[in-house]
């Protein structure tokens, strides 16, 4: 059965088609719900309502973008909301290898080769709760500046400062925590 004819069941109501579709995806909404929440039980909690919130809302699905971002969407976003709920912290870079972070293509900078993964997990832990989303939205999970705007409700414009300012002191953060004294 093809992708668009298990959705349209799903949109029918089709529990196995249901079941197909969740069994396909839930693996990977995991693992995107895993990197913003800490705990294995609540990012299962958060898959668990963004499959809830898909089915309910399959309607409004018009193929513009493939299921599994649309989907991956709504996980982000009950991450988030998770997060605020809980005012827990957010979970950076489980499995990434970061040497390199780059916001726009003109504006690179290299982290130091001294710097290790632990090193940058504690630097984005660490950055205030409105640069950590837009840094980890950004950087981590591929949203440009528009996707970030939407989820955050907040102006593109805003998504661009924060990531800047975000960025800024997540380089601060790495060479005070790598040279002690800064520059």
């Amino acid at each position: 059965m093809l992708q668009s004819d298990i959705i349209e069941e799903c949109k029918q109501n089709n529990r196995k088609a249901q079941l197909q579709l969740y069994s396909q995806y839930c693996d990977g909404m995991y693992c995107v719900a895993k990197r913003f929440v800490k705990d294995a039980n609540d990012a299962e909690d958060v898959v668990q309502e963004a499959f809830i919130k898909a089915f309910s809302k399959l309607h409004q699905y018009k193929a513009e973008v493939t299921f599994g971002i649309w989907l991956k969407r709504i996980v982000v976003n009950k991450s988030i909301d998770f997060l605020k709920s809980k005012k827990q912290r957010l979970v950076a870079l489980e499995e990434v290898h970061l040497k390199v972070i780059d916001a726009e293509d003109n504006d690179k900078w290299l982290v130091d080769d001294a710097i290790t993964l632990n090193d940058v997990k504690k630097a984005i832990n660490e950055l205030p709760e409105k640069y950590q989303y837009v840094v980890m939205l950004y950087l981590i999970e591929g949203y440009d500046h528009q996707e970030i705007s939407e989820i955050l409700g907040v102006s593109e414009v805003a998504s661009r400062t924060q990531l800047y300012r975000g960025k800024l002191l997540l380089q601060e953060r790495l060479t005070l925590s790598n040279y002690g004294t800064g520059h």
